[in-house]
C-alpha cells in the first residue's frame, strides 16, 4: 500500500479544520509520500511564503529518518554538527524542528510524512496528528 492522494487530501483537510478550530495562525501543510516526494500541500489565505519550505522540510527530515521531527529536534541536541550537516547535503529540505509526524499503515509500514508551519511547534505537530488520524492511519 501506498499514500494516495484521497488520504493525502483529508490529512490536509482535517488537519486545517483543527487548526481553525484552535484559532491558530494561518498554515501551510504538506504530505511527502514515502520516498519524500510531495503528495499535496495546501496554504491557508494570510499564510507567509516560507510555509511551504519549512513544511516541506519538517516532513522531508521526518520521513528520511522515520521518526517526528519532534525527534529529530532532539537527536540534534546531542549531535549538532550530524544534523548542521545533513541540512547542508540535503540543499536545506531537512529541517529538525518539531512541527512533523511520519505516516503509517496499520502494519506499521512508513507510508510517508506531514509537516505543517505556521504556529508553534507543538500547535504544527498537533494539527498534523489530526490529520494522519483521521485519514485512518498512525503516526508513530
Amino acid at each position: 500500500m501506498s499514500l494516495t492522494l484521497a488520504q493525502a487530501q483529508t490529512i490536509i483537510a482535517a488537519a486545517l479544520a483543527k487548526s481553525k478550530d484552535m484559532g491558530y495562525q494561518p498554515m501551510g501543510i504538506a504530505v511527502l509520500d514515502a520516498a519524500g516526494h510531495l503528495k499535496a500541500f495546501a496554504s491557508e489565505d494570510g499564510a507567509s511564503m516560507f510555509r511551504f519550505d519549512i513544511a516541506r522540510a519538517k516532513a522531508w527530515g521526518a520521513v528520511g529518518m522515520g521518526v517526528s521531527s519532534r525527534t529529530l529536534g532532539e537527536r540534534a541536541k546531542g549531535n549538532p554538527n550530524f544534523f548542521v550537516s545533513l541540512a547542508a547535503t540535503s540543499d536545506g529540505k531537512f529541517l529538525p524542528q518539531t512541527g512533523a509526524v511520519v505516516i503509517k499503515d496499520a502494519q506499521g509500514k512508513l507510508l510517508g510524512a506531514v509537516g505543517a508551519s505556521g504556529g508553534t511547534g507543538d500547535e504544527d505537530e498537533l494539527i498534523c496528528i489530526a490529520g494522519v488520524q483521521a485519514a485512518g492511519l498512525s503516526h508513530g
